[in-house]
């Protein structure tokens, strides 16, 4: 069920951009909706489907939550990806 959650997860290009924005660092909900041209609702909910994905976690600071990225879930998708396509770990 939980790589069900990660691919749906990734479907959307708009939750892959804010992936690739967090890669670089933690950011707030305001510095990640101020890159892009949807409501901040639309962007509440693509973090939503995304932390329960468990791609990201967030860390309230203060008055503000801050996300992060949880390359953890990526690595497992990207074994489950590697055996599916039958290539050697030790290759």
């Amino acid at each position: 069920m939980a790589l069900q959650k990660t691919l749906k997860a990734l479907a959307d290009p708009i939750r892959r951009d804010i992936l690739n924005m967090l890669k670089k660092g933690p950011l707030s909900a305001g510095e990640i909706a101020a890159k892009f041209l949807v409501t901040d609702a639309s962007i509440s909910r693509h973090l939503s489907v995304l932390k329960e994905a468990d791609l990201i976690r967030d860390t309230r600071k203060g008055k503000f939550i801050y996300y992060e990225i949880n390359v953890s879930v990526l690595e497992e998708a990207l074994l489950w990806i590697s055996d599916l396509k039958g290539e050697d770990e030790n290759a």
